[in-house]
C-alpha cells in the first residue's frame, strides 16, 4: 500500500489547516457530496474558484501519529526559492511580483505525441490531497498538504518513447520578476531531473495547491513537482518545461557543487552534506530534534527503484 492512515495526531485538523478546508473535509467524511467549497486565504484564490476543479481525496504520510501538518503560515513564509532572495523570508516577500497566468509548461524531447499545455487544462486533471512530508537538505523539514495529480498521468498523455530513460524539468526565466535570477548563486534557470521510473511512481506528485488554496507564488506557483523521499531540492518550482531524454540531464545543484549534491539526492541519514548532518532533523516548529528516515520515510514505497544501487556513490 502507498498510504497509510494514521490513528491519532499531534495536532487537531482544524489548527492546522484553513477552516474552510477543514470544514469540507469533515463532510466529505461523512459521505457529503457538496463540492469543495474552500474560502480563500491570505490573498490566495480557493482551488475551487477554478470551474473544472475536482474534488480531492485525502491520503495522509505513512506515520500520521508523528506527522502533525505544519502551519500554512510557516509553510509560507519559510522557504528556499533562490530566484527571489536567499533569505528564507525573502520569497514571501519577493515572489508578489510573479505572474502566473497566462502559464504554459511544454513537453517534448524523447515523447511521441509533444504538447505545450495551459495551466488551466492542468486544473481539469482529477486532483488527489497528498499530505507528505518534506525535508530539506539543510537539516529542517516539515509536512504540508500538497494538491495535484501524479506526474505519471501527465507524461503518459505524451507516450515516452523507448528511447526516454530521464525526464528534465526547468523553472521559468524571468530575471525582471524573480531578481534573484541576477545574482551569480547558480546557473539560471533552475534545471532538475529524475530518472523516468522515478518520474512515473505514484509517489510523484505535480502540486497547483496546498492547504486546499492555489499554490502560494512562494512556494512554487502555479505548478511544481514534488517528490517526497528526495530533498526538498529536487521538487522544482514555477515548472515551464519538461523534456523526457536519453541521458541523465544536468541538475541546478549538481552542477554548481557536484561533490555536495548528487544527481538522485535521496533522502539517506547515512550520508552527510559538507555542511549538514543528514542524521536527524528539526521540524519547523519544533525545538528538539528527531532521526531522519531514509528516504523520508517512504522506503516501503521507493527503495526498489534503487535495488543493488551504492547509496553512497550514488547520493
Amino acid at each position: 500500500m502507498l498510504f497509510k492512515f494514521p490513528t491519532a495526531s499531534q495536532a487537531r485538523e482544524d489548527e492546522v489547516t484553513p477552516r474552510a478546508l477543514f470544514l469540507s473535509r469533515r463532510s466529505l467524511i461523512g459521505g457529503g457530496a457538496a463540492a469543495f467549497a474552500v474560502g480563500g486565504m491570505a490573498g490566495w484564490p480557493s482551488l475551487a474558484d477554478a470551474a473544472t476543479f475536482q474534488v480531492p481525496t485525502t491520503r495522509k504520510p505513512a506515520d500520521g501519529a508523528m506527522d502533525a501538518v505544519t502551519p500554512m503560515k510557516s509553510a509560507t513564509t519559510y522557504n528556499n526559492f533562490y530566484e527571489f532572495g536567499t533569505g528564507k523570508s525573502d520569497p514571501a516577500d519577493g515572489a508578489k511580483a510573479l505572474r502566473t497566468r497566462p502559464w504554459e509548461i511544454v513537453i517534448d524531447g524523447e515523447v511521441a505525441k509533444p504538447i505545450t499545455i495551459g495551466i488551466d487544462d492542468l486544473l481539469k486533471f482529477s486532483m488527489e490531497e497528498r499530505i507528505y512530508r518534506l525535508r530539506c537538505v539543510e537539516g529542517w523539514s516539515m509536512v504540508i498538504p500538497w494538491v495535484g495529480f501524479p506526474l505519471a498521468e501527465l507524461l503518459k498523455r505524451v507516450e515516452p518513447t523507448a528511447n526516454a530513460k530521464y525526464v528534465a524539468f526547468q523553472t521559468l526565466l524571468d530575471p525582471e520578476r524573480m531578481y534573484g535570477q541576477k545574482s551569480w548563486v547558480l546557473n539560471w534557470p533552475y534545471v532538475e531531473g529524475l530518472r523516468l521510473d522515478e518520474a512515473m511512481h505514484p509517489l510523484t506528485l505535480m502540486a497547483v495547491g496546498m492547504y486546499g488554496e492555489t499554490m502560494p507564488n512562494q512556494n512554487g506557483a502555479p505548478i511544481r513537482l514534488v517528490v517526497p523521499w528526495k530533498y526538498g531540492f529536487k521538487s522544482i518550482k514555477s515548472v515551464v518545461k519538461i523534456s523526457l531524454v536519453k541521458e541523465q540531464p544536468p541538475t541546478a545543484w549538481n552542477r554548481s557543487q557536484p561533490r555536495e549534491y548528487g544527481f538522485f539526492s535521496n533522502v539517506n541519514p547515512e550520508v552527510d552534506h559538507p555542511r549538514w548532518s543528514q542524521a536527524t532533523e528539526r521540524r519547523v516548529g519544533d525545538f528538539s530534534r528527531r532521526k531522519t528516515l531514509p528516504f523520508n520515510g517512504y522506503g516501503e514505497e521507493v527503495a526498489s527503484l534503487y535495488s543493488g544501487m551504492d547509496l553512497r556513490a550514488n547520493f
